[in-house]
Protein backbone atom coordinates (compact mmCIF):
# COMPACT_ATOMS: atom_id res chain seq x y z
CA UNK A 1 0.00 0.00 0.00
CA UNK A 2 1.28 3.55 -1.30
CA UNK A 3 0.64 6.08 1.43
CA UNK A 4 1.53 9.77 1.40
CA UNK A 5 3.45 10.20 4.53
CA UNK A 6 1.37 13.32 7.10
CA UNK A 7 3.62 15.29 9.13
CA UNK A 8 0.54 16.31 10.82
CA UNK A 9 -1.10 15.29 14.00
CA UNK A 10 -3.64 12.73 13.34
CA UNK A 11 -6.93 12.93 15.35
CA UNK A 12 -9.64 9.94 15.11
CA UNK A 13 -13.35 10.81 16.50
CA UNK A 14 -14.93 7.31 17.41
CA UNK A 15 -18.49 8.11 17.36
CA UNK A 16 -20.31 5.04 19.20
CA UNK A 17 -22.89 3.40 16.82
CA UNK A 18 -22.71 6.18 13.89
CA UNK A 19 -24.01 4.62 10.50
CA UNK A 20 -24.16 5.67 7.30
CA UNK A 21 -27.73 6.72 7.12
CA UNK A 22 -28.76 8.36 9.79
CA UNK A 23 -25.18 10.11 8.89
CA UNK A 24 -25.76 10.87 5.42
CA UNK A 25 -29.07 12.12 6.76
CA UNK A 26 -28.75 14.53 9.11
CA UNK A 27 -26.07 15.81 6.88
CA UNK A 28 -28.03 16.46 4.13
CA UNK A 29 -31.04 18.05 5.81
CA UNK A 30 -28.01 20.06 7.69
CA UNK A 31 -28.04 18.83 11.01
CA UNK A 32 -24.47 18.02 11.02
CA UNK A 33 -22.43 20.89 9.43
CA UNK A 34 -19.05 19.79 10.36
CA UNK A 35 -19.59 16.47 9.59
CA UNK A 36 -20.75 17.87 6.27
CA UNK A 37 -17.55 19.75 5.86
CA UNK A 38 -14.85 17.06 6.40
CA UNK A 39 -16.79 14.88 4.24
CA UNK A 40 -17.07 17.43 1.24
CA UNK A 41 -13.44 18.00 1.83
CA UNK A 42 -12.57 14.92 2.10
CA UNK A 43 -13.16 11.21 1.72
CA UNK A 44 -16.23 9.27 2.80
CA UNK A 45 -16.29 5.72 3.08
CA UNK A 46 -19.93 4.39 3.90
CA UNK A 47 -18.96 0.49 4.20
CA UNK A 48 -16.15 -0.01 6.57
CA UNK A 49 -16.36 -3.29 7.91
CA UNK A 50 -16.46 -3.98 12.11
CA UNK A 51 -15.42 -7.02 14.00
CA UNK A 52 -17.40 -9.69 15.25
CA UNK A 53 -19.28 -9.53 17.44
CA UNK A 54 -19.30 -5.90 16.85
CA UNK A 55 -19.38 -4.92 20.17
CA UNK A 56 -17.13 -2.26 21.11
CA UNK A 57 -14.41 -3.90 23.53
CA UNK A 58 -13.81 -6.45 20.86
CA UNK A 59 -13.91 -3.95 17.40
CA UNK A 60 -11.73 -1.35 19.58
CA UNK A 61 -9.50 -4.04 20.20
CA UNK A 62 -9.48 -4.94 16.22
CA UNK A 63 -9.06 -1.01 15.33
CA UNK A 64 -5.91 -0.69 18.04
CA UNK A 65 -4.41 -4.15 17.80
CA UNK A 66 -5.47 -4.21 13.99
CA UNK A 67 -6.21 -7.89 14.21
CA UNK A 68 -9.53 -10.40 14.94
CA UNK A 69 -10.53 -11.59 18.47
CA UNK A 70 -8.12 -14.48 17.29
CA UNK A 71 -5.66 -12.32 18.01
CA UNK A 72 -6.41 -9.91 20.43
CA UNK A 73 -8.75 -12.07 22.67
CA UNK A 74 -11.69 -10.13 23.28
CA UNK A 75 -14.51 -11.95 22.43
CA UNK A 76 -16.95 -9.66 23.51
CA UNK A 77 -18.94 -7.73 25.69
CA UNK A 78 -19.63 -10.69 27.80
CA UNK A 79 -17.92 -14.30 27.38
CA UNK A 80 -16.64 -17.63 29.76
CA UNK A 81 -13.31 -17.92 30.51
CA UNK A 82 -12.71 -21.36 30.53
CA UNK A 83 -9.25 -21.38 31.80
CA UNK A 84 -10.86 -20.21 35.04
CA UNK A 85 -13.81 -21.09 34.96
CA UNK A 86 -15.37 -18.19 35.18
CA UNK A 87 -17.77 -15.42 33.40
CA UNK A 88 -16.37 -12.59 32.05
CA UNK A 89 -18.84 -9.68 32.24
CA UNK A 90 -17.22 -5.83 30.97
CA UNK A 91 -21.11 -4.47 32.16
CA UNK A 92 -24.01 -4.88 30.08
CA UNK A 93 -27.33 -4.32 31.44
CA UNK A 94 -27.74 -3.40 35.20
CA UNK A 95 -29.41 -6.73 35.99
CA UNK A 96 -27.22 -8.82 34.34
CA UNK A 97 -23.69 -7.20 35.44
CA UNK A 98 -25.37 -6.50 39.28
CA UNK A 99 -25.94 -10.75 39.10
CA UNK A 100 -22.58 -10.90 37.81
CA UNK A 101 -21.18 -9.14 40.07
CA UNK A 102 -20.82 -5.57 40.42
CA UNK A 103 -17.59 -4.50 41.60
CA UNK A 104 -16.23 -7.63 39.45
CA UNK A 105 -17.62 -6.25 36.23
CA UNK A 106 -15.89 -2.71 37.03
CA UNK A 107 -12.70 -4.52 37.93
CA UNK A 108 -12.89 -6.33 34.56
CA UNK A 109 -13.67 -3.35 32.53
CA UNK A 110 -11.08 -1.36 34.08
CA UNK A 111 -8.27 -2.78 34.93
CA UNK A 112 -8.20 -6.57 33.46
CA UNK A 113 -9.16 -6.04 30.27
CA UNK A 114 -6.02 -4.42 29.14
CA UNK A 115 -3.67 -5.67 31.95
CA UNK A 116 -4.58 -9.29 31.50
CA UNK A 117 -7.38 -10.40 28.48
CA UNK A 118 -6.06 -8.62 25.92
CA UNK A 119 -3.24 -10.45 24.71
CA UNK A 120 0.48 -9.80 25.15
CA UNK A 121 0.63 -11.33 21.58
CA UNK A 122 -0.24 -8.46 20.10
CA UNK A 123 0.21 -4.86 20.17
CA UNK A 124 -1.40 -1.61 19.90
CA UNK A 125 -0.90 1.45 17.79
CA UNK A 126 0.20 2.98 21.19
CA UNK A 127 2.84 0.82 21.80
CA UNK A 128 4.22 1.03 18.03
CA UNK A 129 3.92 4.73 18.21
CA UNK A 130 6.03 4.76 21.39
CA UNK A 131 9.08 2.71 19.78
CA UNK A 132 9.34 5.25 17.21
CA UNK A 133 9.05 8.58 19.90
CA UNK A 134 6.06 9.16 18.81
CA UNK A 135 3.15 10.86 21.82
CA UNK A 136 0.03 9.23 21.64
CA UNK A 137 -3.41 10.58 23.51
CA UNK A 138 -6.55 8.38 24.09
CA UNK A 139 -9.55 10.00 25.63
CA UNK A 140 -12.36 8.32 26.80
CA UNK A 141 -11.61 4.86 25.60
CA UNK A 142 -11.82 1.43 27.94
CA UNK A 143 -9.19 -0.02 25.77
CA UNK A 144 -6.35 2.18 26.24
CA UNK A 145 -2.91 0.00 26.30
CA UNK A 146 0.59 1.49 25.95
CA UNK A 147 4.12 2.32 27.02
CA UNK A 148 3.65 5.19 29.78
CA UNK A 149 2.56 3.97 33.62
CA UNK A 150 -0.53 6.33 34.25
CA UNK A 151 -1.77 6.55 37.82
CA UNK A 152 -5.69 6.18 37.72
CA UNK A 153 -8.23 7.37 40.69
CA UNK A 154 -11.14 5.90 41.94
CA UNK A 155 -13.33 8.89 43.58
CA UNK A 156 -14.25 8.41 47.18
CA UNK A 157 -18.51 7.81 46.01
CA UNK A 158 -17.02 5.30 43.70
CA UNK A 159 -14.34 3.16 45.13
CA UNK A 160 -16.91 0.75 47.41
CA UNK A 161 -17.96 -0.36 43.65
CA UNK A 162 -13.72 -1.22 42.89
CA UNK A 163 -11.23 -3.85 43.91
CA UNK A 164 -8.14 -1.03 44.23
CA UNK A 165 -6.46 -0.23 47.38
CA UNK A 166 -7.13 3.72 48.22
CA UNK A 167 -9.04 3.51 44.84
CA UNK A 168 -5.61 3.46 43.15
CA UNK A 169 -4.07 1.73 40.37
CA UNK A 170 -1.57 2.09 38.09
CA UNK A 171 -1.45 1.17 34.31
CA UNK A 172 0.45 1.02 31.12
CA UNK A 173 -1.40 3.23 29.10
CA UNK A 174 -0.82 6.60 26.61
CA UNK A 175 1.74 9.43 26.91
CA UNK A 176 -2.07 11.87 27.08
CA UNK A 177 -4.35 9.72 28.98
CA UNK A 178 -8.07 11.06 30.10
CA UNK A 179 -10.70 8.29 31.47
CA UNK A 180 -13.62 10.08 32.86
CA UNK A 181 -13.05 11.16 36.69
CA UNK A 182 -10.53 8.14 36.90
CA UNK A 183 -7.80 10.21 34.71
CA UNK A 184 -8.89 13.41 34.13
CA UNK A 185 -6.50 16.15 31.61
CA UNK A 186 -8.34 19.20 32.93
CA UNK A 187 -7.79 18.64 36.60
CA UNK A 188 -11.63 20.39 37.56
CA UNK A 189 -13.17 18.83 35.20
CA UNK A 190 -16.64 16.78 35.83
CA UNK A 191 -17.61 13.48 34.06
CA UNK A 192 -21.55 13.10 33.92
CA UNK A 193 -22.08 9.82 32.58
CA UNK A 194 -21.79 6.72 34.64
CA UNK A 195 -18.32 8.42 35.67
CA UNK A 196 -16.76 7.66 32.39
CA UNK A 197 -17.69 10.94 30.91
CA UNK A 198 -20.35 12.09 28.05
CA UNK A 199 -19.47 13.09 24.43
CA UNK A 200 -19.50 16.87 25.83
CA UNK A 201 -16.66 15.45 28.06
CA UNK A 202 -14.57 14.02 25.29
CA UNK A 203 -14.79 17.09 23.35
CA UNK A 204 -13.60 19.66 26.21
CA UNK A 205 -10.78 17.51 26.61
CA UNK A 206 -9.63 16.73 23.14
CA UNK A 207 -9.74 21.17 23.10
CA UNK A 208 -8.01 21.45 25.99
CA UNK A 209 -5.16 19.84 23.73
CA UNK A 210 -5.36 21.79 21.17
CA UNK A 211 -5.60 25.13 22.92
CA UNK A 212 -2.19 24.11 24.96
CA UNK A 213 -1.11 23.16 21.81
CA UNK A 214 -0.46 19.70 23.02
CA UNK A 215 -1.63 17.60 20.38
CA UNK A 216 0.78 14.32 20.11
CA UNK A 217 0.55 12.31 16.94
CA UNK A 218 -1.74 10.89 17.08
CA UNK A 219 -5.17 11.15 19.10
CA UNK A 220 -8.06 8.23 19.48
CA UNK A 221 -11.29 10.15 20.98
CA UNK A 222 -14.54 7.82 21.67
CA UNK A 223 -17.63 9.94 21.70
CA UNK A 224 -20.59 7.98 23.50
CA UNK A 225 -24.34 8.59 24.11
CA UNK A 226 -25.07 8.03 20.69
CA UNK A 227 -25.41 4.23 21.42
CA UNK A 228 -27.65 4.26 24.03
CA UNK A 229 -29.92 6.59 22.12
CA UNK A 230 -29.87 4.38 19.37
CA UNK A 231 -30.78 1.17 21.80
CA UNK A 232 -34.24 3.11 22.30
CA UNK A 233 -35.33 4.93 19.51
CA UNK A 234 -34.25 2.96 16.60
CA UNK A 235 -31.63 3.45 13.63
CA UNK A 236 -32.60 6.26 12.35
CA UNK A 237 -32.52 8.88 15.09
CA UNK A 238 -30.39 11.78 14.00
CA UNK A 239 -30.31 14.35 17.08
CA UNK A 240 -27.48 12.49 18.99
CA UNK A 241 -25.65 12.76 15.70
CA UNK A 242 -26.30 16.78 15.82
CA UNK A 243 -25.37 16.90 19.42
CA UNK A 244 -22.24 15.71 18.66
CA UNK A 245 -21.51 17.66 15.36
CA UNK A 246 -21.97 20.66 17.84
CA UNK A 247 -19.33 19.84 19.91
CA UNK A 248 -17.41 19.15 16.57
CA UNK A 249 -17.65 22.65 15.18
CA UNK A 250 -17.06 23.97 18.32
CA UNK A 251 -13.71 22.12 18.25
CA UNK A 252 -13.19 23.07 14.32
CA UNK A 253 -13.78 27.08 15.42
CA UNK A 254 -10.32 26.99 17.60
CA UNK A 255 -9.05 27.56 14.04
CA UNK A 256 -8.60 30.92 12.51
CA UNK A 257 -10.79 28.65 9.92
CA UNK A 258 -12.19 25.78 9.34
CA UNK A 259 -10.06 24.92 6.31
CA UNK A 260 -6.89 26.03 8.49
CA UNK A 261 -7.63 22.52 10.58
CA UNK A 262 -7.45 20.28 7.82
CA UNK A 263 -4.13 22.30 7.46
CA UNK A 264 -2.84 21.63 10.97
CA UNK A 265 -4.36 18.32 11.66
CA UNK A 266 -5.60 15.01 9.89
CA UNK A 267 -9.78 14.39 10.84
CA UNK A 268 -11.01 11.51 11.00
CA UNK A 269 -14.31 10.15 12.22
CA UNK A 270 -16.04 7.01 12.50
CA UNK A 271 -18.67 4.76 13.64
CA UNK A 272 -17.75 1.31 15.32
CA UNK A 273 -20.91 -0.80 14.66
CA UNK A 274 -24.44 -0.45 13.37
CA UNK A 275 -27.38 -1.37 14.77
CA UNK A 276 -30.42 -3.36 13.95
CA UNK A 277 -34.09 -2.54 14.06
CA UNK A 278 -35.81 -4.54 16.59
CA UNK A 279 -39.27 -6.19 16.55
CA UNK A 280 -41.96 -5.23 18.83
CA UNK A 281 -43.52 -8.61 19.87
CA UNK A 282 -41.53 -10.30 22.26
CA UNK A 283 -42.78 -13.87 21.73
CA UNK A 284 -41.45 -13.07 18.08
CA UNK A 285 -37.95 -11.45 18.62
CA UNK A 286 -36.42 -12.52 21.73
CA UNK A 287 -34.71 -15.72 21.54
CA UNK A 288 -34.59 -17.22 24.88
CA UNK A 289 -31.90 -19.30 25.03
CA UNK A 290 -32.44 -21.19 28.36
CA UNK A 291 -35.86 -22.36 26.52
CA UNK A 292 -34.90 -23.60 23.61
CA UNK A 293 -31.62 -25.68 25.80
CA UNK A 294 -33.90 -26.61 28.40
CA UNK A 295 -33.12 -29.73 28.59
CA UNK A 296 -29.61 -28.88 29.74
CA UNK A 297 -28.44 -27.61 32.56
CA UNK A 298 -27.32 -24.05 32.30
CA UNK A 299 -25.07 -22.23 34.61
CA UNK A 300 -26.36 -19.76 36.44
CA UNK A 301 -25.15 -16.30 36.64
CA UNK A 302 -23.70 -14.51 39.99
CA UNK A 303 -22.57 -18.25 41.73
CA UNK A 304 -19.87 -20.54 41.17
CA UNK A 305 -20.16 -23.38 38.27
CA UNK A 306 -21.19 -26.60 39.36
CA UNK A 307 -19.65 -29.47 38.45
CA UNK A 308 -23.28 -30.61 36.82
CA UNK A 309 -23.77 -27.81 34.91
CA UNK A 310 -23.64 -28.62 31.17
CA UNK A 311 -23.31 -25.57 29.03
CA UNK A 312 -22.76 -21.63 30.16
CA UNK A 313 -24.52 -18.89 27.82
CA UNK A 314 -23.12 -15.57 26.96
CA UNK A 315 -25.16 -13.30 25.48
CA UNK A 316 -23.99 -10.12 23.26
CA UNK A 317 -27.23 -9.43 21.93
CA UNK A 318 -27.97 -10.22 18.74
CA UNK A 319 -24.82 -12.69 19.07
CA UNK A 320 -24.17 -15.59 21.99
CA UNK A 321 -22.18 -18.04 22.89
CA UNK A 322 -22.83 -21.43 23.81
CA UNK A 323 -20.40 -23.02 25.91
CA UNK A 324 -20.19 -26.71 27.17
CA UNK A 325 -18.87 -28.01 30.49
CA UNK A 326 -19.92 -31.61 29.60
CA UNK A 327 -17.18 -33.23 27.46
CA UNK A 328 -19.68 -36.40 26.99
CA UNK A 329 -22.14 -33.56 25.33
CA UNK A 330 -20.79 -32.90 21.62
CA UNK A 331 -21.35 -29.31 20.28
CA UNK A 332 -22.91 -30.86 17.10
CA UNK A 333 -25.66 -32.47 19.67
CA UNK A 334 -26.36 -28.49 20.81
CA UNK A 335 -26.14 -27.34 17.39
CA UNK A 336 -29.63 -29.74 16.43
CA UNK A 337 -30.86 -28.25 19.78
CA UNK A 338 -30.96 -24.69 18.30
CA UNK A 339 -31.85 -25.31 14.33
CA UNK A 340 -34.90 -25.84 15.66
CA UNK A 341 -35.75 -22.47 16.08
CA UNK A 342 -35.89 -20.61 12.65
CA UNK A 343 -34.77 -17.30 13.90
CA UNK A 344 -31.23 -18.03 14.19
CA UNK A 345 -29.64 -17.92 10.80
CA UNK A 346 -26.46 -19.31 12.00
CA UNK A 347 -24.47 -21.64 14.18
CA UNK A 348 -20.88 -22.00 13.92
CA UNK A 349 -18.13 -24.27 15.67
CA UNK A 350 -14.83 -25.44 15.37
CA UNK A 351 -14.17 -28.98 14.53
CA UNK A 352 -10.30 -30.77 13.90
CA UNK A 353 -10.22 -29.83 10.06
CA UNK A 354 -11.81 -26.00 10.57
CA UNK A 355 -15.11 -24.19 11.22
CA UNK A 356 -18.50 -26.00 11.22
CA UNK A 357 -21.07 -23.82 9.90
CA UNK A 358 -24.84 -24.79 10.07
CA UNK A 359 -28.21 -22.79 10.26
CA UNK A 360 -31.68 -22.63 11.24
CA UNK A 361 -32.95 -20.50 8.43
CA UNK A 362 -31.52 -22.67 5.91
CA UNK A 363 -30.88 -26.15 5.09
CA UNK A 364 -27.35 -27.97 4.69
CA UNK A 365 -24.11 -27.25 5.83
CA UNK A 366 -20.90 -25.36 4.90
CA UNK A 367 -17.10 -26.28 6.02
CA UNK A 368 -14.58 -24.16 5.44
CA UNK A 369 -10.73 -23.27 7.03
CA UNK A 370 -8.21 -20.98 6.05
CA UNK A 371 -5.73 -21.38 3.20
CA UNK A 372 -6.89 -23.25 0.33
CA UNK A 373 -7.61 -22.76 -3.47
CA UNK A 374 -10.33 -19.89 -2.70
CA UNK A 375 -9.38 -16.47 -2.30
CA UNK A 376 -12.05 -13.33 -1.26
CA UNK A 377 -11.96 -9.95 -2.09
CA UNK A 378 -9.36 -9.04 0.71
CA UNK A 379 -6.92 -11.72 -0.75
CA UNK A 380 -7.44 -14.13 2.08
CA UNK A 381 -7.47 -17.60 1.10
CA UNK A 382 -10.13 -20.56 2.27
CA UNK A 383 -11.07 -23.95 1.84
CA UNK A 384 -14.73 -24.42 1.52
CA UNK A 385 -17.35 -27.20 1.26
CA UNK A 386 -20.49 -27.41 1.42
CA UNK A 387 -23.76 -24.71 1.19
CA UNK A 388 -22.14 -21.27 0.67
CA UNK A 389 -25.46 -19.70 1.11
CA UNK A 390 -25.34 -20.39 4.91
CA UNK A 391 -22.87 -16.96 5.03
CA UNK A 392 -23.95 -15.73 1.64
CA UNK A 393 -20.70 -15.87 -0.03
CA UNK A 394 -20.67 -15.38 -3.66
CA UNK A 395 -18.57 -18.00 -5.50
CA UNK A 396 -17.74 -17.40 -9.38
CA UNK A 397 -16.46 -20.37 -11.05
CA UNK A 398 -12.70 -18.86 -11.13
CA UNK A 399 -12.76 -19.53 -7.05
CA UNK A 400 -13.25 -15.73 -6.29
CA UNK A 401 -14.86 -15.05 -3.07
CA UNK A 402 -16.97 -11.49 -2.31
CA UNK A 403 -19.86 -11.62 0.18
CA UNK A 404 -23.19 -10.67 0.82
CA UNK A 405 -25.23 -10.24 3.98
CA UNK A 406 -22.07 -10.79 6.17
CA UNK A 407 -19.18 -8.84 5.17
CA UNK A 408 -16.06 -10.82 5.67
CA UNK A 409 -17.98 -13.72 6.95
CA UNK A 410 -15.14 -16.28 6.89
CA UNK A 411 -12.56 -14.30 9.15
CA UNK A 412 -14.69 -12.51 11.27
CA UNK A 413 -16.50 -16.15 12.21
CA UNK A 414 -12.92 -17.96 12.64
CA UNK A 415 -11.74 -14.71 14.99
CA UNK A 416 -14.43 -15.08 17.23
CA UNK A 417 -14.24 -19.02 17.11
CA UNK A 418 -10.57 -18.92 17.85
CA UNK A 419 -11.19 -16.11 20.72
CA UNK A 420 -10.98 -18.05 23.44
CA UNK A 421 -9.69 -21.82 25.02
CA UNK A 422 -12.92 -24.10 25.73
CA UNK A 423 -15.21 -25.83 23.17
CA UNK A 424 -18.27 -23.52 22.28
CA UNK A 425 -20.82 -22.50 19.33
CA UNK A 426 -21.50 -19.33 18.39
CA UNK A 427 -25.36 -18.09 17.26
CA UNK A 428 -26.37 -15.44 15.26
CA UNK A 429 -29.61 -13.72 15.10
CA UNK A 430 -31.40 -13.48 12.28
CA UNK A 431 -32.60 -9.62 11.49
CA UNK A 432 -35.00 -7.78 13.60
CA UNK A 433 -34.10 -10.78 16.40
CA UNK A 434 -32.18 -10.60 19.69
CA UNK A 435 -31.01 -13.29 22.37
CA UNK A 436 -31.49 -13.70 25.84
CA UNK A 437 -30.81 -15.62 28.67
CA UNK A 438 -30.53 -14.75 32.68
CA UNK A 439 -31.33 -10.93 32.98
CA UNK A 440 -29.76 -10.60 29.82
CA UNK A 441 -31.20 -6.73 28.38
CA UNK A 442 -32.91 -6.81 25.81
CA UNK A 443 -34.84 -3.92 23.35
CA UNK A 444 -38.05 -4.13 21.87
CA UNK A 445 -39.32 -2.09 19.65
CA UNK A 446 -35.32 -0.05 19.81
CA UNK A 447 -32.20 -1.63 18.31
CA UNK A 448 -29.35 -4.11 18.69
CA UNK A 449 -26.15 -4.92 17.58
CA UNK A 450 -23.59 -7.46 18.03
CA UNK A 451 -24.43 -10.07 15.06
CA UNK A 452 -22.50 -10.42 11.71
CA UNK A 453 -25.02 -9.19 9.75
CA UNK A 454 -23.90 -6.17 7.75
CA UNK A 455 -26.80 -4.09 9.23
CA UNK A 456 -24.49 -3.89 12.30
CA UNK A 457 -20.82 -4.89 10.19
CA UNK A 458 -21.04 -1.66 7.71
CA UNK A 459 -20.14 1.80 9.94
CA UNK A 460 -18.70 4.88 8.03
CA UNK A 461 -15.19 6.34 8.04
CA UNK A 462 -14.78 10.32 6.75
CA UNK A 463 -10.79 11.18 6.41
CA UNK A 464 -10.04 14.65 5.89
CA UNK A 465 -6.72 16.52 5.63
CA UNK A 466 -5.08 13.84 3.60
CA UNK A 467 -5.40 11.79 0.64
CA UNK A 468 -4.63 8.70 1.74
CA UNK A 469 -6.16 6.03 2.74
CA UNK A 470 -6.57 2.15 4.15
CA UNK A 471 -6.05 -0.58 1.84
CA UNK A 472 -9.53 -2.51 2.30
CA UNK A 473 -12.31 -0.84 3.84
CA UNK A 474 -12.49 -2.21 7.18
CA UNK A 475 -11.48 -1.50 11.02
CA UNK A 476 -8.96 -4.11 11.26
CA UNK A 477 -7.08 -2.27 8.48
CA UNK A 478 -6.94 0.76 10.58
CA UNK A 479 -4.12 0.15 12.48
CA UNK A 480 -1.24 -0.45 9.62
CA UNK A 481 -2.88 2.86 7.87
CA UNK A 482 -2.37 5.08 11.02
CA UNK A 483 0.76 3.59 11.79
CA UNK A 484 1.68 4.56 7.74
CA UNK A 485 0.10 8.16 7.51
CA UNK A 486 1.82 9.19 10.92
Amino acid sequence: MKIVQSRKPVILLNIDSLMPKPLETAVQTGRAPALKFLMENGRYISNMVSSFPTMSVTIDSSLLTGTYADKHKIPGLNWFDDSKNEIINYGTGFRETNKSGLRKSVHNMLYRLNNEHLSSNVRTIYEELADRDIPSASINSFVYRGNTPQRLQVPRLFRGLTRFKDGQWTAEATSIFSLGVFSKLRKRSVATQIAAGNYKYTARELRHLIRRNKLPGFTFCIFQDLDFRIHFKGPMDIKGIARIDRQIQKTLNMYSSWEEALNRNVWMVMGDNGHAPMGFRYRDFVIDLRKILKKLRIARIGRRIRKKDQIVLSVNQRMAYVYTLDNKLSLATIAEQLKDDNRIDIIAWKTEKGIQVESGMREGSLHYSPEGEYSDVYEQTWSIEGNSELLDLMVTSDKNISYGDYPDALARVYGALHSQPGRFIVVNAKPGCEFKAQSTPFHIGGAAHGSLHKQETLVPLVIAGTTAKPEYPRIVDMKAFLLDLI
